[in-house]
């Protein structure tokens, strides 16, 4: 069974959560006629991210998570979308899933907060995994910096997770790196990735796009330019189920081995 995905490159209306969305309408309808099953949007794309605000702050209830539910459910497409989350000491930075009936299905907090330019300062990290089901297939949330830390994936690859969707905003100075992580997540844990990325130059640096998707073999299977777009890929479940079937990497790791090299080295 393919299912498509659709990811929405897109430049944030800085610090305007309302007229961003507004912005965003013309891409969900666009993802919806061509029968794409969700759309994901870039790292906190309702204000663009920002490591050291908390204008916007929101919680559940707030207009940016209930604009979100309710394109899901006029759509008739599940929509994966980010905001800053109202939480104690500090917000987060927390990605929320509606299914196709604007109902919450998953979320997730970034765990690994950008400490290069003090987002930990201001954000909590977040402790828990973000899976969800669509039509039966098993998907995880990472969010941008955390492609740089295989551990997390992992998680994801041992509890079944067929596709990791990552949004991000992640810098044109580093996008080489993107890619990387992007195709070495994927062929190491054998799923799909797909990475979709803000594009444009706004008060916290420059973007250049390249949203892409690698496959469980590693191999980029759709990619975006440096301008807003809206690229659809198509994922098969089956595809990640014959291709760790036929190279059975998880079942020949050896944790307990590593843990007890750990302790060697620990002891010596």
């Amino acid at each position: 069974m393919i299912m498509k995905i659709a990811g929405a490159q897109l430049g944030s209306m800085w610090e305007n959560p309302l007229q961003s969305l507004k912005k965003a309408e013309p891409y969900i309808r666009k993802a919806a006629d061509q029968g794409a099953s969700l759309i994901c949007f870039p790292e906190q794309y309702p204000t663009g991210w920002d490591p050291g605000s908390v204008q916007h702050v929101q919680d559940r209830e707030g207009l940016i998570v209930s604009r979100f539910s309710d394109l899901a459910r006029e759509y008739g497409i599940a929509i994966l979308g980010s905001f800053r989350e109202r939480f104690q000491p500090k917000p987060r930075n927390t990605c929320i899933v509606f299914n196709r009936d604007g109902e919450e299905v998953a979320s997730y907090s970034k765990c690994h907060l950008f400490t290069p330019a003090d987002e930990d300062s201001v954000y909590s990290p977040g402790d828990k995994p973000g899976i969800f089901r669509l039509d039966g297939v098993p998907f995880g949330i990472a969010i941008c910096y955390d492609l740089r830390f295989s551990g997390i994936f992992n998680v994801y690859a041992e509890a079944g997770v067929c596709c990791m969707l990552v949004p991000a905003a992640w810098p044109a100075l580093r996008i080489g790196h993107w890619e990387l992580f992007i195709r070495t997540r994927a062929l190491e844990h054998q799923f799909y990735v797909i990475g979709v990325n803000t594009t444009g130059v706004n008060p916290v640096d420059a973007y250049c796009g390249t949203s892409l998707a690698a496959d469980p073999s590693g191999a980029v299977i759709a990619r975006a330019g440096l301008e807003e777009d809206l690229i659809i890929t198509g994922i098969d479940p089956d595809t990640v189920y014959r291709t760790r079937e036929a190279f059975p990497v998880s079942r020949d790791r050896k944790p307990d081995l590593y843990n007890r090299m750990r302790a060697g080295r620990e002891g010596s």
